[in-house]
């Protein structure tokens, strides 16, 4: 089983005090309490954006590779090629298929790219975006070769 969270960098909550503080400031020009409000519904309103940017999970569960909002069989997929950072810039830049599936994350620089050999699918690969892509593959490895039941 693999479970992974796609959670942004620490460094990324100070944008959610950043908001806050704008609001605030554009605020204050019609009161001391509105620049408060403003403070904590700006702060609150970039935590839950940040928050939610941040839930994507990847998971290979019960025989299926969960990513995002795709579901996909384990026996729908063929060769899983863990990607350096150089190589996932160049697969979701250069390389990239407009058809793929891409759960892309910018603050993670290594990923995964994993070929769909389902006919009946126009999608040719997933490009996931994952710290770890080795423990990722042989999560799929391991899940192809289960027995199913």
């Amino acid at each position: 089983m693999y479970d992974e969270r796609l959670t942004v960098p620490r460094s990324w909550w100070l944008l959610a005090l950043g908001l806050g503080l704008s609001l605030a400031l554009v605020l204050l020009r019609f009161s001391p309490v509105a620049a408060l409000v403003g403070l904590v519904a700006g702060t609150a309103a970039g935590a839950v954006a940040l928050s939610s940017y941040g839930s994507a999970r990847i998971r290979v569960v019960q025989g299926s590779l969960v990513a995002g909002a795709a579901r996909i069989p384990v026996s729908a997929l063929g060769e899983a090629e863990p990607l350096t950072p150089a190589e996932a810039v160049a697969w979701r830049g250069v390389k990239a298929d407009p058809r793929a599936f891409m759960l892309l994350r910018s603050y993670v620089p290594t990923a995964l790219r994993v070929e769909v050999t389902d006919p009946q699918d126009p999608t040719p690969y997933l490009y996931l975006s994952t710290r770890s892509p080795r423990k990722l593959a042989d999560a799929l490895a391991a899940a192809r070769q289960a027995p199913t039941g």
